[in-house]
């Protein structure tokens, strides 16, 4: 016997053997897939009387596809479109403090980072002074600049001394 001749052999007898353990799993020969798809197990269950047995394409996930590929006239003019484009700022203004570009009806950002910083220091000299945390007064608190004496209407009120000069954006 020549080797053509033994694998012959061997590839039929392989071929009935595989013949048999899908007709005792209870598989025709023409159902079996002929690529190896993820299911349920390795082993599908005999089918019930009264189900239809899974088909082969129920395990495979389905997805869109494009029935036409996209032009490239057509991809940049959904790109480009009119909404997408940076529209003109026609609302843009000098701040009248301190000359820096904002916005007309939005508060000038270095104007607010030195009233952040002009804040800062008022609640350090407030927790210097009364010695403690940051406490919700019961009245209003009156903010004292160096040069400046309080009014008659503050008698009853907290007062804040500070030991530097009125910023001149911060109104008495």
């Amino acid at each position: 016997m020549n080797i053509a001749t033994v694998v012959h052999r061997l590839r039929w007898s392989l071929l009935r053997i595989e013949e048999r353990l899908l007709q005792a799993a209870g598989l025709d020969r023409q159902l079996v897939p002929a690529l190896a798809v993820n299911g349920p197990g390795l082993l599908p269950q005999p089918p019930n009387e009264d189900e239809q047995p899974p088909g082969f394409l129920d395990s495979i996930l389905w997805m869109a596809v494009p029935k036409k590929r996209r032009t490239i006239e057509v991809n940049r003019t959904r790109r480009r479109a009119k909404e997408k484009l940076l529209k003109v700022q026609t609302n843009i203004e000098p701040c009248p403090e301190c000359g820096h570009l904002k916005q007309k009806h939005i508060l000038c950002g270095f104007c607010y980072a030195k009233v952040c910083k002009e804040t800062t220091l008022i609640r350090q000299q407030i927790i210097a002074t009364e010695g403690g945390p940051l406490r919700a007064p019961a009245t209003e608190t009156v903010l004292i600049y160096e040069g400046e004496t309080p009014r008659e209407t503050d008698k009853d009120k907290r007062i804040v001394e500070l030991p530097r000069k009125r910023p001149a954006w911060f109104s008495s």
